[in-house]
């Protein structure tokens, strides 16, 4: 004789999930994200040609907050901390301007000692080897952003006036002395970057973190970043729209940044 089964007990309860069930996933799904977006990546577009060729303008990057981010001892038995080198390309709020982001290579570590010659920047008396950089054309020479620091920086119209009162004070032996906690960044596009010539050292709590890689490039006007206005946005809005398939420069999808 076959067992007799319940058909009630055979039936398991369909369980359906219950709109505050729904709710309260939704919300730890963009907890989670905002939190990964805050403190862990973030998003940047490249508004200069301040680091052409490596970074061109339009590029948006995913930069890495975490790695060189200032430190917390709470966390750092959690969190990958690294330590700035040379050569690394740091994302910072710039110094004097908290609320503006810049891009820059980092040239100088503390204790380091600058100078260039006719562009050429030696470092510790020996000169690098940088062919990422992009070097003025015949003619275009600036006493002062060439052969920086034997100038005065009051001959440079770009040149902050908290710089050119700080300067003469880091400078030993026709070198610029990078003091602790500061790093000396310059753009690869060195006739064209404002940068630690121009504005001074960058702090290291002011270090946000590295771009990661480019994950769209688009062909952004060079003048973009000085329309500012709520109907110059939306006018730019509307031409990436409209041009998304045909001034996208589908070939730095995905493209590393180094």
């Amino acid at each position: 004789m076959e067992p007799t089964v319940d058909p009630k007990a055979a039936q398991k309860p369909r369980t359906e999930e219950t709109p505050l069930e729904a709710f309260s996933s939704i919300c730890s799904v963009l907890v989670i994200g905002l939190f990964v977006l805050t403190f862990i990546f973030q998003n940047f577009v490249i508004p200069s040609g301040s680091m052409e060729k490596t970074l061109l303008i339009g590029d948006h990057v995913l930069v890495d907050r975490v790695t060189l981010a200032p430190p917390t001892r709470w966390a750092e038995w959690l969190l990958p901390y690294g330590h700035v080198k040379h050569g690394d390309i740091i994302v910072f709020y710039k110094p004097g301007e908290p609320n503006m982001f810049l891009v820059k290579r980092v040239i100088g570590m503390p204790g380091d000692r600058i100078h260039l010659v006719n562009g050429q920047v030696y470092r510790n008396g020996v000169a690098l080897h940088e062919p990422f950089a992009q070097k003025r054309a015949p003619g275009d020479f600036n006493s002062y952003r060439d052969d920086f620091p034997a100038v005065s920086p009051q001959t440079d119209p770009d040149v902050t006036a908290e710089w050119a009162v700080s300067l003469p004070n880091h400078i030993q032996n026709g070198n610029l002395v990078v003091p602790p906690g500061k790093y000396f960044a310059m753009g690869d596009n060195r006739p064209l970057s404002l940068d630690s010539r121009y504005w001074g050292f960058v702090p290291r709590r002011n270090i946000v973190g590295r771009p990661l890689f480019v994950y769209w490039s688009f062909k952004m006007p060079a003048d973009q970043e000085d329309k500012t206005t709520f109907g110059d946005h939306v006018a730019y809005f509307f031409h990436e729209t409209l041009h998304f398939f045909t001034q996208t420069r589908w070939n730095r999808t995905f493209h590393m940044v180094n």
